[in-house]
Formats: structure tokens, C-alpha cells, sequence
């Protein structure tokens, strides 16, 4: 009973003792904690989904702009002007 106790206590400790890294921990999207606590770049496979963009050109309706679809766009203030 008492090495039982004794191991589930050490377990209990080493969970305790360890966090798992999360991006929310200031290294933004794609990068992770190394345990020295230094940013460091998530490598792998890049995943993109496919979708809707935004200021994007479709054919035969226009530039989409989040909100509806646009004939025309022009350069404007360094971004986009749709009329």
C-alpha cells in the first residue's frame, strides 16, 4: 500500500512539474515553447484550407470584400477602395 501511494504521488508531481506548450504563449500561430522556454517554428505539414477570400477576384462576379461582391477595386491609402 504504501509504494502504491508513494507512486501515485510521484505521478501526481511529474504532472504537476510539466505544462504542455501551447501557441497562446506569446509565440504566435505555427510556433511552440522549447522546455528552455525560447519561441521556436512548428515544422510539418502546411495545411491551407480552401475557401472564401477576401479581396479576392471571382469570374463572372467580382472582388468579394467580406460583405458583398464589388465590379471594380483600386489601390486607395495603402489598401483597397471597391466602387
Amino acid at each position: 500500500m504504501r509504494k502504491t501511494l508513494l507512486a501515485v504521488i510521484a505521478a501526481g508531481a511529474a504532472m504537476m512539474v510539466t505544462a504542455p506548450a501551447d501557441a497562446m504563449q506569446g509565440c504566435g500561430r505555427g510556433g511552440h515553447r522549447d522546455p528552455a522556454g525560447y519561441c521556436r517554428p512548428n515544422y510539418g505539414p502546411v495545411v491551407v484550407v480552401p475557401g472564401v477570400r477576401i479581396g479576392a477576384f471571382y469570374p463572372g462576379r467580382g472582388y468579394w470584400d467580406g460583405r458583398r461582391y464589388w465590379g471594380h477595386r483600386y489601390a486607395w491609402n495603402g489598401g483597397w477602395r471597391y466602387r
